[in-house]
């Protein structure tokens, strides 16, 4: 899993070769912002697999891009405010675990424990409760 949030150009044409095959590529910016999608044309080509994913492929070679390129973390609308520090502390929390240990390929979710202290601590920050 590759996750784009440079908030800058992450990955060139270039790039894209060096990509493991069945990686999956994800931002949590701008698509115009981390990937230079438009580059691939005529190199790739794009098929959708599921809701929001599209499998990229030439000859030996193939990658998965999430929502276009575009922030996964605003997939179903945009919520401006504190709001995104819940949002982002989630993602963080989910890419150390995904990192600190194997998992079979397929979809995660943090547990409620993981979930339910990130809610807490938010809460504790921006509403004044405990």
């Amino acid at each position: 899993m590759i996750v784009c949030a440079t908030g800058n150009l992450a990955l060139r044409e270039d790039d894209f070769a060096r990509i493991s095959n069945g990686a999956y590529i994800v931002g949590v910016t701008s698509s115009d912002d981390e990937l230079e999608l438009g580059a691939l044309d005529g190199l790739y080509e794009r098929t959708p697999t599921e809701e929001h994913i599209t499998r990229y492929a030439r000859t030996g070679h193939y990658f998965y891009v999430l929502a276009d390129g575009n922030a996964v973390n605003f997939l179903h609308g945009a919520s401006v405010g504190a709001f995104i520090f819940l949002v982002q502390a989630e993602i963080l929390a989910a890419l150390g675990s995904l990192a600190a240990a194997g998992h079979e390929p397929g979809l995660h979710e943090l547990d409620a424990t993981e979930r339910s202290l990130i809610a807490a601590t938010w809460l504790r920050y921006f509403d004044g409760t405990s």
